[in-house]
């Protein structure tokens, strides 16, 4: 791990989290380069403002689910080049119903270069404390469609208000909004604005662990681990949090790589 990058639900107690880009859960499909364990990574900053924010939606009896936190930049080159496959239609229909993959691009909702690699952006919801219940936002993560935009027409009001406060909560605790995605948010006060990293997301305190995936060995394409226990998550298929056996993925035979 990068100093001063951490792994968030150590800094913020009681947060739960559900990497979407580790598991098959995205709009590519499958896991993605660069994450090697379900778990959250931010900057130490990013960790001392999503305190804050779940100590003001825990008075309100909500808590904070995250999706994303710090991104590789090989995750994003893997977007790109996903985005120039042909269409399979696989998650079409639940993440960009109305446009193409080219369109993620030229409308905003996938860049080349993404605040994710600086270390203090969030991909966040909110869910009920008492129920364990996410909290209805009209549109899951990653819907790359105008419904998933703030002041979106089309929602409940129920959905708007819940949109609604967390914005409130984020930007009370020092994040700016993005138009086009409800669920994301960046530190204003980032402390690496300008500089993209690409360091990949693995456990530290596993009994196997490669701070660079090109230096893992290029013979199996997969083994299975055991990390240590951490905060409860929220879980998910594909590589699993510490705490449970998870899979770290290899970058394949001798000469090959990543598809």
């Amino acid at each position: 791990m990068k100093d001063d990058f951490v792994f968030v639900d150590e800094f913020v107690p009681g947060v739960r989290w559900d990497a979407k880009y580790a598991t098959w859960d995205n709009f590519t499909g499958k896991p993605v380069d660069g994450y090697l364990v379900n778990r959250i990574v931010g900057t130490r900053a990013l960790c001392a403002a999503l305190e804050r924010a779940r100590e003001d939606a825990a008075s309100a009896g909500f808590g904070l689910l995250l999706w994303d936190g710090y991104r590789p930049q090989r995750a994003v080159d893997r977007f790109l080049r996903w985005s120039t496959q042909p269409e399979d239609g696989r998650t079409k229909l639940r993440h960009y119903p109305n446009i193409d993959r080219a369109g993620m691009f030229e409308k905003g909702y996938v860049a080349a270069k993404s605040g994710h690699s600086r270390g203090s952006t969030v991909d966040l919801t909110l869910y009920h404390l008492a129920t364990g219940e996410l909290a209805p936002m009209g549109g899951e993560h990653d819907l790359m469609d105008s419904i998933s935009h703030h002041g979106a027409k089309g929602i409940t009001q129920a959905e708007t208000r819940n949109r609604q406060y967390l914005r409130s909560i984020m930007e009370t605790c020092g994040f700016s909004s993005y138009d086009c995605e409800w669920w994301h948010y960046t530190l204003k006060d980032e402390p690496y604005p300008d500089t993209y990293f690409d360091f990949p997301i693995g456990c530290s305190g596993a009994s196997l662990f490669f701070e660079d995936c090109t230096s893992a060995p290029a013979v199996d394409r997969e083994l299975v681990v055991e990390g240590p226990r951490a905060a409860d998550g929220a879980g998910g298929i594909g590589p699993r949090r510490c705490g449970r056996p998870f899979l770290v993925r290899l970058p394949g035979p001798a000469g090959g790589g990543n598809p």
